[in-house]
């Protein structure tokens, strides 16, 4: 069982889809293991994205993730960090897939819906900035038996 962190980034909450986002997650048998409405600070923003300190897009992306609320989530589930990105679609909205989140809701490469952890390494990271080990519940659905070996 892995792990993931994804944020429904500031557009996302904006425009009401939180709850297509988090449906398309679940249908495809990953388990919210975590979940919070919050505002990012900026610190926070800061260490999430410390290593593009110094890019040009560095600055924008913490105001913009400051800037209005967002969703942050724990999801578990086998290869949970893989399943996540393939379901989120590529970073830029006119190269992701139709069928996925960015393909089929993302307008542009700056409001592009969702942060989503790259690699296992990453989601463990990320995931310290924003939940404990207490507010992450583990659990078994009945569904479960049915989604893997």
């Amino acid at each position: 069982m892995e792990r993931t962190l994804v944020i429904v980034k500031p557009d996302g909450v904006q425009r009401a889809l939180v709850g297509e986002i988090i449906k398309r997650f679940e249908s495809r048998g990953l388990r919210i293991a975590g979940m919070k409405l919050m505002r990012i600070s900026r610190e926070t923003a800061e260490q999430h994205y410390a290593e593009h300190k110094g890019k040009g897009f560095y600055d924008g992306t913490v105001a913009y993730m400051t800037s209005a609320p967002v969703v942050v989530l724990c999801l578990e589930g086998p290869d949970a960090v893989a399943a996540v990105r393939a379901t989120v679609g590529a970073t830029n909205p006119l190269n992701a897939a139709a069928g996925t989140i960015r393909g089929d809701f993302g307008l542009n490469i700056s409001r592009n819906l969702i942060h989503a952890a790259d690699k296992p390494e990453t989601a463990v990271r990320e995931l310290a900035l924003y939940f404990s080990e207490a507010d992450m519940i583990s659990y078994e659905r009945a569904a479960d038996k049915w989604l893997k070996e």
